[in-house]
């Protein structure tokens, strides 16, 4: 085993962790709560599998980016939700059903997104892609649905041991991928500075502040669900980006950087937002409680 296909086990076992535990705090109803409501499936999908591999194409015909570049928008554009996502939409206020069953509906649909968008992007762009279906299933089964099942059918059984699982796993899974990150961006990185100033970070911002802004757009009328939506949006699975990336790209090592870079990119603008949300939130909640005054 090469000290690349380590890291991306390591990688890949961090996201169990992490949906595990976030399996151990959810119910049966919230996985399948955006299949229930498909008005707000098309919009998530919309936001999620049709404007941002758009937008990832516009920018790599915008900008005269590296090979290594483009790559890491595309593969990171047809991603599905991140494991991370529901801790930090739920710290911003959004709703459980809402995160969890959009992390479960993104991950079965990009089954079929994903291998759809590379078959695009290659037909546009030249560059040689591929990846099937069954890679992605296979991926998204392992790192995804079945840990979040287990996670589910764990809590079903006993919530106390759920309740006491649940955190450490988190922490671990976290961990981890901090301990895979390290190297991957030591490694890359002298690469990583010879790309810094040809539009790089424009392109990866404008990407991550777009995907903010159709989130939340597309989020509906309910605030909660606009800050889910555009949290996902912006932010992405990273095992999956780095999987199709490798898998069509092995011998390009900037690429998997730059997915790290862009989730750490795209976590710093998210913060502003998260602000902003906060701060129109406990101003709604002010008025609220004036308004109910007798």
């Amino acid at each position: 085993m090469t000290f690349a296909s380590l890291i991306l086990l390591l990688i890949k076992l961090s996201i169990v962790l992490s949906v595990l535990a976030i399996g151990l705090k959810a119910t049966p109803d919230s996985s399948v709560y955006l299949f229930r409501r498909p008005a707000d499936l098309v919009k998530a999908l919309l936001s999620m599998n049709v404007v941002m591999p758009l937008i990832a194409v516009l920018l790599c015909f915008t900008f005269a980016l590296n090979p290594a570049v483009k790559i890491a928008l595309v593969t990171l554009s047809v991603s599905p939700v991140p494991p991370i996502l529901p801790n930090k939409a739920l710290k911003a206020g959004g709703k459980e059903e809402y995160t969890i069953g959009l992390l479960v509906a993104t991950a079965l649909l990009s089954i079929v997104f994903i291998p759809l968008t590379v078959e695009i992007f290659q037909a546009l762009s030249g560059i040689p892609m591929q990846v099937s279906a069954f890679q992605v299933a296979k991926l998204v089964l392992t790192s995804v649905l079945v840990p979040l099942l287990l996670g589910i059918a764990v809590r079903y059984f006993s919530t106390s041991i759920a309740d006491r699982l649940a955190r450490p796993l988190a922490m671990i899974g976290l961990l981890v991928l901090v301990v895979c990150v390290l190297p991957i961006l030591f490694v890359a990185a002298r690469s990583l500075l010879t790309v810094i100033g040809d539009g790089t970070l424009i392109a990866l911002a404008v990407f991550a502040v777009v995907g903010l802004i159709a989130g939340h757009l597309l989020g509906g009328p309910d605030p909660d669900n606009r800050i889910v939506l555009a949290l996902a949006t912006s932010s992405r699975h990273p095992a999956v980006a780095l999987a199709v990336a490798h898998a069509n790209f092995p011998a390009q090592k900037l690429a998997g950087a730059l997915v790290l870079v862009y989730l750490v990119l795209s976590a710093l603008l998210a913060a502003p937002y998260m602000r902003w949300n906060k701060r129109i939130r406990t101003s709604q909640g002010n008025e609220k409680h004036v308004g109910a005054r007798p």
